[in-house]
């Protein structure tokens, strides 16, 4: 399981900083209206350029027995995002309910927040506090945590909602799909130093 994620990567260029800075993971984003989708060759192009293996994320409206599906097809491990609505997490909670019901369990989740018309990249914020008391709600999956994170406020998002690795898109970025170097730098730096204060604390 990756800690640090640079998504919506869609360059070489950028993969290779978020990897130089420190990150374990990038995202590669397929939704053609996303100002960060890359065609299938520009994806071929990227993983050329990276030594790592490849995982699958589904952020739409997909049913629970599509994990099971996409898994079997794919043979890499399955990540479920939710664009989270309210302040609570009774619809993610039902949902993997279903999965578990169906044998359809995700690997992981993302949590992300809800935005009309746009699956990320958005820029906004999660309810950390809500997330950081979930109990026993996500069925102990490790939790991604995704949706306005920044260099200026990854530590108390990973200090309040007690995630195991943090997604990063916008927060990072001098224009949409083109990554700031000093921003992915400093949120690498930012994260790493406050799972490492998490971990203390634990």
């Amino acid at each position: 399981m990756f800690q640090i994620k640079i998504c919506g990567i869609t360059t070489v260029e950028d993969a290779l900083l978020a990897a130089e800075a420190g990150a374990d993971a990038i995202g590669l984003n397929f939704y053609a209206q996303s100002p960060r989708c890359v065609s299938p060759e520009g994806a071929q192009e990227i993983g050329r350029g990276i030594t790592s293996g490849w995982g699958v994320q589904l952020h739409g409206d997909e049913p629970p027995a599509a994990i099971r599906d996409v898994r079997h097809l794919t043979k890499t491990p399955v990540v479920r995002a939710f664009r989270c609505r309210g302040s609570n997490l009774a619809d993610v909670a039902g949902y993997l309910a279903e999965c578990r019901n169906l044998d359809a369990m995700p690997d992981a989740i993302l949590l992300d927040a809800f935005a009309p018309g746009s699956y990320g990249g958005t820029g906004h914020v999660v309810d950390w506090p809500v997330v950081g008391s979930r109990g026993e709600q996500l069925f102990g999956l490790p939790l991604i945590l995704a949706g306005g994170l920044t260099p200026d406020n990854v530590a108390q998002a990973i200090a309040t909602a007690r995630p195991n690795a943090v997604d990063v898109a916008s927060g990072v970025e001098s224009s949409p799909g083109k990554k700031d170097p000093a921003k992915v730098r400093a949120f690498v730096a930012a994260a790493k130093a406050a799972f490492t204060e998490s971990a203390r604390g634990d």
